[in-house]
């Protein structure tokens, strides 16, 4: 327990699933937790709204924080988007692939840009940015800006991971597998056929849960990761370490 204690965790995509996991297990480890989300929500000590696509909104919110805390050592970059518009190369539209792109990619990079130089200012910190399991292997369910995107987080993180190790600011990349959050909810209820797919790759046979990816986002936050940086944690039911074919 305190594995945080009295550290300032800024976390994005905080109103559910995985980050609402998050805020709660830092909270519960000491951390003074700053819930970010496009939607309105309750979450942490300071709980802010914002787009975090538009570049001044990502300064204001950093600007917040320092002001009302005085520092920042933790950056849980989780916010992003899986919409069922995303699919084959060969269907999904421009519009579909850029909103992806903005959420999952864009926002990254505006939170890294305008977040690490507040841990550079204080000391240090860690930055995880939530990739997926997609970043290293194809999907079995094709989402090509979903998985571009991704793949993209994880290059990022693993650059400015080299780039920012003698300064005391960490960068890694959190790989989830199928996690049973809202997104993926909210897609079994639109195409089941779609969604089960994804369930007949994982060697465990279940989806993973929300507060198992928290546990893994509290070792990548905390000094028990103190020598890991420009790396990513798959965590994924084993789906990496299998040999399968799509259906």
């Amino acid at each position: 327990m305190n594995r945080l204690q009295d550290k300032v965790a800024v976390i994005t995509g905080a109103a559910g699933g995985i980050g609402l996991a998050t805020a709660e297990l830092f909270t519960a480890e000491g951390a003074h937790v700053v819930g970010v989300d496009l939607l309105e929500h309750q979450v942490g000590e300071l709980s802010l709204q914002a787009d975090l696509t538009d570049e001044q909104a990502v300064i204001s919110l950093y600007k917040q924080v320092r002001e009302q805390f005085g520092r920042v050592d933790v950056l849980f970059n989780n916010a992003g988007i899986s919409p069922t518009d995303d699919d084959s190369v060969l269907v999904t539209g421009l519009d579909a692939w850029q909103r992806v792109q903005d959420a999952n990619l864009k926002s990254v990079f505006l939170c890294c840009k305008y977040g690490i130089p507040h841990l550079l200012e204080t000391g240090g910190g860690s930055v995880i940015n939530t990739a997926s399991f997609v970043a290293v292997m194809g999907a079995a369910t094709s989402q090509i800006s979903y998985t571009a995107s991704k793949g993209g987080v994880l290059a990022m993180s693993r650059e400015m991971g080299v780039e920012f190790a003698k300064s005391g600011v960490r960068v890694n990349a959190l790989c989830p597998g199928p996690v049973s959050t809202p997104l993926l909810i909210e897609l079994f209820a639109k195409d089941p056929e779609r969604a089960a797919r994804r369930l007949v790759h994982v060697p465990m046979g279940r989806f993973g849960e929300a507060h198992e990816i928290a546990k893994a986002a509290l070792f990548l936050a905390s000094d028990d990761s103190s020598f890991m940086t420009a790396s990513s944690l798959l965590v994924d039911g084993g789906i990496n370490g299998a040999y399968t074919t799509p259906l």
